[in-house]
């Protein structure tokens, strides 16, 4: 049977088993969009601009296990999505995004909305390409769905020519992938991992070192359960958190440079280093030339180029993380450490991670969001935010966290919850953003709105750009340049003193809300946290939106300076210099 290249994407998305469907319209995507009118089987969100839809797309992934899907016309929409496919890339999301194009033969005679999507897209996402034939398309995307989430998953970039879409051909689908030259082995080296194992049995201080990949490959469990089989304690990193319940005893906390005290300390001491699903990127490292000096370092990655690329492994293993902690609990036998586990212990007892602000602070509402809520899904944005919700945030297989690890983008973060609320229908699902970022994307009020999803979205409010903010005050001589939201044309410069004559805040978040058409609540004191939290849990068809108004010079705290040593921290307004 003949049908069109448009009717044939239609017919993949259903047989890749595609539910939802992130899209926005235009010109050279309206006859996908024509093909996909009064479609049934597929759930087409649009959301109110591409880069809400991508990170949409993305937290629906991230919190589903599925592959995220978008479709957008070319030129600016393609353009607009750039930043969401690095954001999941970055942290291994697996998506398929389809991004309508001019016709083949206006391509590179600057037609109009033509952007070369592939050459833009190239460097920042696992594959990217152009149909130039209708009778290759049914294949592309067969091999588009297979490399997204296959392997070290990630976003896959199908750009979508109009005759293509337009022109007649097979109806038939293929069942198997053919992909030439890409065969991903996640096979184990069982010497590899004997080798491993038997340095970890000779260790006197060794420590798991948990990273992301072990939620991607959906580990949680199999981790847990080797960790409580060795007796080996677990550090995260801020995208490993959660790889173990955080209310497990041997779980310390995060590493880096707002890391706690205690997993700083314990990667400076430790004799076995064993990483699972690490890149060991800059924010958790430090000094890399004093990061675990005295370690022999084991480093397990599904990524070849990720082992040795910034810390030297002794032992690496390049493997699926799920299949590596299969093998390693069928090998590995309880160990005695007893007196490191008590030294880590102590660590956290002198230096807990706690904020000594007075009045309400970022700490007090994380930790209500743990009590109040037990089966949900927890979205940062990025910034201060971010940090202080890693660090206190309880996580355990009811409870999960998303957020933009590797770019560290800004507006992630209620998008995100959005294509996380539609994935999890029957799960809470928090947004902890800043002032700052939440105005990046708050457009897509009006989506979460518009299909009814009650997505909580906790502001925390302190008049700044505030992780940049405390730079400036740390290590800036508090030369507070452009972070003030507060900021007008008549105030004095420079200014680093706010105060009560500081300007209202602009925009006033609980209006702005309830112009959507959703809950605002505004919260100022300690006591009303968990009242508005329960009044939130309690509407079941609009969001709410409550605005923490925090200390506007609250800081994360323990923070390593540029270019130290993990060992070396700030805690409040002291140097620590080594282990007390």
């Amino acid at each position: 049977m003949q049908i069109t290249g448009a009717q044939l994407v239609v017919k993949a998305l259903k047989e890749e088993k595609v539910e939802t469907l992130f899209a926005y319209p235009g010109g050279q995507a309206i006859d996908l969009f024509n093909a996909l009118y009064g479609e049934k089987e597929i759930n087409i969100i649009l959301p109110r601009h591409e880069q809400g839809l991508i990170h949409a797309a993305d937290g629906y992934a991230r919190s589903t296990g599925n592959v995220g899907v978008c479709l957008v016309t070319s030129g600016p929409g393609a353009a607009n999505l750039v930043t969401g496919i690095a954001t999941a890339n970055y942290d291994s999301v697996p998506l398929v995004c389809f991004t309508g194009q001019v016709p083949t033969y206006l391509i590179g005679n600057d037609a109009f909305q033509e952007v070369d999507t592939v050459g833009i897209t190239r460097s920042i996402c696992k594959y990217a390409v152009t149909v130039g034939k209708r009778e290759d398309l049914a294949k592309i995307i067969k091999n588009a769905f297979y490399i997204a989430r296959t392997g070290k998953p990630g976003v896959v970039v199908v750009d979508l020519p109009k005759d293509i879409q337009r022109a007649y051909g097979s109806d038939c689908y293929p069942t198997e992938n053919s992909v030439h030259g890409y065969k991903p082995d996640i096979s184990v080296s069982i010497g590899q991992i004997d080798r491993a194992l038997e340095l970890l049995n000779k260790a006197q201080r060794p420590i798991f070192l948990a990273g992301g990949g072990i939620k991607i490959a959906h580990a949680q469990k199999e981790m847990t359960e080797l960790a409580e089989l060795t007796h080996v304690p677990v550090i995260t990193t801020i995208m490993g958190k959660g790889a173990i319940p955080t209310t497990n005893q041997l779980y310390i906390g995060n590493i880096g440079i707002h890391g706690s005290y205690a997993a700083n300390s314990a990667i400076s001491h430790c004799d076995v280093l064993f990483s699972i699903g690490a890149r060991f990127n800059d924010r958790i490292t430090g000094n890399t030339e004093e990061f675990a000096p005295e370690a022999t370092i084991i480093h397990i990655d599904i990524d070849a180029a990720a082992i040795s690329r910034t810390v030297a492994a002794d032992v690496p293993i390049v493997a699926d993380a799920k299949q590596a902690i299969d093998i390693l609990r069928k090998k590995a036998r309880p160990l005695h450490l007893s007196n490191w586990l008590s030294q880590i212990n102590s660590w956290k007892e002198k230096h807990p991670l706690a904020m000594k602000n007075i009045g309400l602070t970022p700490q007090m509402i994380i930790q209500s969001i743990n009590k109040i809520f037990t089966n949900a899904v927890i979205v940062t944005d990025v910034g201060q935010n971010q940090l202080w919700t890693t660090q206190f945030i309880a996580l355990d297989e009811q409870k999960q966290m998303l957020t933009s690890g590797g770019l560290g983008t800004m507006g992630y973060g209620f998008p995100a919850a959005i294509g996380a609320k539609i994935g999890n229908q029957q799960k809470d699902v928090i947004v902890v953003s800043g002032d700052g970022g939440i105005q990046m994307n708050i457009q897509e009020m009006a989506t979460a709105v518009a299909y009814e999803l009650p997505i909580i979205l906790c502001i925390l409010n302190n008049g700044y750009l505030g992780n940049v903010r405390q730079w400036q005050e740390m290590f800036y001589d508090k030369r507070y340049s452009s972070t003030c939201m507060r900021y007008r044309r008549s105030c004095p410069v420079p200014c680093n003193q706010p105060g009560e004559d500081c300007p209202p805040y602009t925009p006033d978040f609980i209006k702005l809300a309830e112009s959507y058409g959703a809950y605002g609540i505004r919260v100022e004191k300690e006591a009303q946290i968990e009242q508005a939290l329960i009044a939130a849990k309690q509407n079941s068809k609009v969001p709410t939106v409550i605005e923490f108004i925090i200390d506007r010079e609250s800081n994360v705290m323990p923070i390593v300076p540029p270019g130290n040593s993990l060992d070396d921290m700030i805690l409040a307004e002291s140097i620590v210099n080594g282990v007390e």
